[in-house]
């Protein structure tokens, strides 16, 4: 037996038996924390890891990133762990050097949005730069929403690739013109206190967030951002044309996604878990908890 599948039915064995008196005077009193695993479809490596972390059982959320070429590998991975609420990871920016991507409506359909050869442009700094049509980013931001919906995914929510979508209180109002439309709720929106651990070495991802959570607030949901891949010759090329310190050596993209997946899988963060000290929710619940209409525009939209 696999350490994995030693880890899930360990997992969803403790939950099954727990008393349920116990587990509920756990849950009254434990923090509250969803889990975001973002650029899922980004490639076959990052879709690997999400297969892994759902496998455990764990409920948490991903977002796809319908503009990219293995989105429907994701789609098809997806739709056998129900308990995973998915969300569109609106991107306007395609920031790795050798893969690049583009919009769903093609480069004659948003033609502002992208460069000479077609691909979104790699940075925050580039695309504000480059006189975007905001008619053309609605169109596009649709489009990505249409294609999720027509995967025969449930989709639930939207969040911003890179930040783009909501970069200036202009872009922000069309990514919530597109909520609105679709009936989605928008992460962030729910007024969790976000964190991620992006920027932590590899080494130290998993003490970090673990020291985090044993400080998460009561009074909110802690938001973690989370990114995974799978260690490959295809993650190992991956080279971040934003994020220099991302690209060194011994900690490249490759490691920081794959430690990133460890933390994830980590038997100290499944007990976290299993002994009620953290209770995990997803957007789905927050939304059922919230609905649409309690949404609120975070306060500080300088930081997602």
């Amino acid at each position: 037996m696999t350490r994995l599948h030693r880890f899930g039915t360990t997992f969803v064995f403790a939950l099954a038996i727990a008393a349920p008196q116990i587990l509920h005077a756990q849950r009254n009193a434990a923090p509250e924390v969803l889990f975001r695993l973002d650029d899922i479809g980004m490639n076959h490596s990052v879709n690997l890891a999400l297969e892994q972390v759902a496998k455990t059982g764990m409920p948490f959320s991903a977002t796809i990133l319908f503009a990219c070429p293995w989105y429907q590998e994701a789609v098809e991975i997806l739709k056998k762990y129900p308990h995973v609420t998915v969300g569109v990871h609106l991107a306007l920016n395609s920031e790795w050097r050798g893969y690049r991507w583009g919009p769903v409506l093609g480069k004659g359909g948003v033609p502002s949005l992208v460069d000479s050869a077609g691909y979104f442009l790699p940075s925050t700094r580039a695309f504000l730069a480059n006189k975007y049509d905001l008619g053309e980013v609605e169109r596009e931001l649709s489009a990505q929403v249409e294609r999720a919906l027509q995967s025969g995914l449930k989709i639930t929510f939207i969040d911003a690739h890179m930040g783009m979508a909501w970069a200036t209180p202009q872009l922000r109002e069309v990514m919530e013109r597109v909520a609105k439309k679709y009936g989605l709720g928008i992460s962030t929106y729910f007024g969790e206190s976000y964190y991620t651990i992006w920027g932590v070495a590899p080494g130290s991802k998993t003490s970090t967030l673990l020291e985090h959570l044993a400080k998460a607030p009561r009074d909110s949901v802690t938001l973690v951002e989370v990114h995974v891949a799978e260690r490959t010759p295809e993650m190992d090329a991956i080279y971040d044309m934003n994020a220099p310190e991302q690209n060194t050596a011994d900690a490249g993209v490759a490691a920081h996604r794959n430690a990133e997946l460890h933390t994830m899988l980590s038997p100290e963060l499944a007990q976290l878990v299993r002994s009620g000290r953290i209770r995990l929710v997803t957007y789905q619940q927050m939304v059922q908890r919230t609905g649409l209409s309690g949404m609120k525009r975070p306060a500080n939209t300088d930081n997602p």
